[in-house]
């Protein structure tokens, strides 16, 4: 069964954001190109190591020697996106992502898939309405769009609860009781 593929080559916007308090938060991948709008739900920490893994591919780039792109080494002013995500309707939660560079399109390129409970047999009948169509997101970002994506998505993943300087697990808003690793 084929894969439908949520593609977006030129993004009007991609952001991270969240819904909900610290400690209770889900994170989503939001893009959008015109009125097509795709959020797809995703844990801190992959959202962590996304920007992480962007701003690496970035800054390398910016060593290679005679590298013909025009890679920023900061955030260009004219990209910063400090706006709310837009209508969020979950289209799955992210389980395996990739990341790559396109340099035919000059493009940081992120790919991700569900995550799959069960294997689906080549003769199950789908659902009428397709529920059951395995799918995945495919964007491809602008080396500017791509910096301003992960400065955005750092700021989002540390805005969460504070850390414990004791234990290192968060402090929760009605307390936290300290238990120091066993030495």
């Amino acid at each position: 069964m084929p894969t439908r593929v949520h593609e977006f080559a030129w993004p009007d916007r991609v952001v991270v954001g969240t819904i909900g308090l610290p400690g209770a938060r889900t994170f989503y991948l939001q893009v959008r190109a015109g009125t097509q709008i795709v959020s797809i739900a995703l844990e801190k920490q992959q959202s962590a190591l996304l920007a992480e893994k962007i701003d690496e591919i970035l800054d390398q780039l910016i060593t290679v020697e005679g590298n013909p792109f025009s890679v920023p080494t900061s955030t260009p002013i004219e990209l910063v996106d400090n706006d709310q995500l837009e209508a969020v309707q979950e289209q799955f939660r992210a389980g395996a992502m990739s990341l790559g560079w396109d340099p035919t399109t000059a493009q940081v390129v992120v790919e991700a898939y569900p995550i799959t409970d069960v294997a689906v047999d080549d003769d199950e009948s789908l659902d009428e309405d397709g529920a059951d169509e395995p799918e995945m997101l495919l964007v491809r970002m602008p080396v500017g769009t791509a910096r301003a994506f992960a400065m955005r998505t750092r700021e989002i993943v540390g805005a969460g609860r504070p850390t414990c300087s004791l234990c290192g697990y968060p402090i929760d808003a009605d307390g936290h009781t300290c238990t120091l690793p066993e030495v």
